[in-house]
């Protein structure tokens, strides 16, 4: 079933004969990672990333966990994502999820974005599709990176506002340390897997849908989220070094006391037995 044939099926699912064809745009983080090697679910669209058509719709799957189903019925849908469950690492519960509309636009020339609103395309050709794919599943895994730096700073707040206020620091380096790890997954898992800032394969072939998917970036706030997570990443790295550097020296200034307080009982030790031999 080609791309012609989506517009056929919205078609006959929409109620008004007069309203313009639509599809259901769903995306799903299923966990951590996805290993779509060797998948074979029906027929292959794209290779990077791997994108196959079932049924009456095009299944899209991203290796950082992400899958966005497009035209499916929410029974294909349930049957799907069960088959790709064994091939989920770090499976999450539950899934973070993103949706949207694509429809058909009035005017061919004319591919806009409403606010809130559906996602109009020219035609529902497998490179739009995957365009809208590639954005909505990165929107929706900056949702739950968001999530987790939001966390890590309601952990961190606590530590330094009692830095602030009684010139304490928290004595668990443990925890904080675990908060570096979490800064630090979360950054790798921006700038490695996802690749939020580069742009999908497809427009190294069809560059003049470049203009849709900036409008895409845009409406999704693709750029800017990432910006904004990245100097949240980068605070919460910095507080975290500081308050481990000056645990650490706390703890280098109770080891250099406890020495001196170690040679001062041993010279005192050594003063009574020399003045013990003497009587």
């Amino acid at each position: 079933m080609n791309a012609d044939q989506l517009a056929v099926n919205a078609t006959a699912a929409t109620p008004k004969q007069d309203a313009a064809p639509t599809l259901r745009v769903r995306a799903l983080m299923l966990g951590d990672r996805i290993n779509a090697s060797g998948l074979e679910i029906g027929t292959l669209v794209s290779s990077t990333p791997a994108a196959f058509r079932v049924h009456a719709g095009l299944v899209v799957i991203f290796r950082y966990g992400v899958v966005v189903l497009i035209g499916l019925l929410p029974s294909e849908e349930k049957v799907l994502i069960d088959s790709l469950k064994p091939r989920v690492i770090g499976e999450f519960s539950p899934h973070e999820e993103e949706t949207a509309q694509a429809q058909l636009c009035k005017d061919e020339n004319v591919e806009a974005i409403q606010p809130g609103g559906p996602i109009c395309l020219a035609k529902f050709s497998d490179d739009r599709l995957l365009l809208i794919a590639d954005a909505l599943a990165k929107s929706t895994s900056l949702a739950r990176d968001e999530r987790r730096v939001a966390a890590v700073f309601d952990v961190i707040e606590p530590f330094a506002r009692e830095l602030a206020e009684r010139g304490r620091t928290p004595r668990r380096r443990k925890g904080i340390l675990q908060l570096i790890g979490n800064a630090l997954l979360v950054q790798q898992r921006v700038a490695g897997r996802v690749a939020v800032a580069e742009k999908p394969d497809v427009l190294w072939e069809k560059p003049e849908l470049d203009r849709l998917y900036a409008r895409l970036e845009d409406e999704y706030e693709l750029k800017e989220r990432l910006d904004t997570l990245e100097r949240k990443l980068t605070a919460v790295s910095e507080t975290a070094n500081a308050l481990t550097d000056i645990i650490d020296t706390q703890r280098s200034l109770r080891l250099e006391i406890a020495v001196v307080v170690l040679i001062v009982i041993e010279v005192a030790i050594g003063c009574f037995q020399i003045w013990s031999g003497t009587h």
